[in-house]
């Protein structure tokens, strides 16, 4: 069965834990990858391709927004 990939983009370490462990709990699901701000995400999302991206509203460098528009842009 191929698993959905999911990339995890939080600013706090406890959220990208609980997230990553309710994704994990999904047999259907895989978390990828986690980071830390929107730049991170872009990055993270040029090189492993994500089907799904969780963002983080507020985040230093780069807020979840910011990050949406600009990987909308590509």
């Amino acid at each position: 069965m191929l698993k959905t990939k999911v990339l995890v983009v939080d600013d706090t370490v406890f959220m990208r834990k609980l997230i990553s462990r309710l994704i994990e709990e999904d047999a259907s699901l895989q978390v990828i990858g986690t980071a830390r701000n929107g730049l991170e995400a872009i990055k993270m999302v040029k090189e492993l391709h994500p089907h799904v991206v969780t963002l983080d509203i507020e985040m230093p460098e780069m807020n979840g927004l910011e990050a949406l528009k600009k990987r909308k842009r590509h």
